[in-house]
């Protein structure tokens, strides 16, 4: 599936099943809800936090599509085009980042 198929599926479901779109300012605190969780299960998956007992029912790839999700219904709602975004996101990382990792002696 394209960034551009998901976010057409996405306002298909928005439109039929989920009603309609919260408004922007629902999703971005929904966004930021999501991203909590996700940070909650990497934090004990790969970080140094223990597990609870309710954490162990939550599935990483879940979280992080619960995170797309909510992303793709801001791109639609605000009219931004993620594949042409995403182009011109690595345009500018390609340009302005050319170098600058393989001089950064941390990561050598």
């Amino acid at each position: 599936m394209t960034l551009s198929e998901a976010q057409e599926r996405v306002d298909k479901w928005i439109r039929s099943t989920g009603v309609r779109y919260f408004n922007e300012l629902t999703n971005m605190t929904i966004l930021t809800e999501e991203v909590g969780e996700l940070a909650r299960i990497m934090a004990r998956k790969y970080g140094e936090q223990s597990f609870k007992e309710s954490d162990k029912k939550h599935d990483l790839g879940d979280e992080m599509a619960d995170v797309l999700w909510v992303l793709l219904c801001l791109a639609n709602q605000t009219g931004v085009d993620l594949t042409a975004a995403l182009e011109k996101n690595f345009e500018k990382k390609s340009t302005r980042d050319a170098t600058r990792h393989k001089e950064n002696r941390k990561l050598n």
